[in-house]
């Protein structure tokens, strides 16, 4: 009888093989099955229903586009950082869950200031 040592990766392995096959046959299906004849009104750049106007090299944005984006990159990334702790909340115990209400706290008073400078309204 053969022992098989395994390493804990296998899962991941797995995973990495079906999420190819899904990419595969995706791109295999777009192929197959997407528009085959092209116009000068295809490959046109679409923007969220509006037609584009000159370059984008010549626009400019206003800065709220610019701060709209770090706060999107900013909150993203906290986001992100809540999710081992919410993995392991019973390992940290009481004092991870205090230091996490207290990460919550500045996360969110962050954003009260950012809603109450305006940066979130379009005008």
């Amino acid at each position: 009888m053969i022992e098989t040592v395994t390493t804990g990766y296998e899962g991941i392995f797995g995973l990495a093989v079906v999420v190819a096959g899904f990419l595969v046959t995706i791109l295999f299906l777009a192929t197959v099955l997407g528009p085959k004849y092209a116009s000068k009104t295809k490959q046109l750049p679409f923007e969220c229903g509006s037609i584009s106007v000159g370059s984008a090299k010549d626009q400019r944005f206003h800065v709220r586009f610019y701060l709209v984006a770090m706060l999107f990159i900013l909150f993203d990334i906290e986001i992100i950082f809540m999710y081992p702790w919410a993995v392991n909340l019973v390992e940290l115990g009481w004092a991870g869950y205090w230091a996490m209400m207290s990460f919550i706290t500045v996360l969110g008073l962050g954003l009260v200031y950012v809603w109450r400078k305006g940066i979130l309204d379009w005008k």
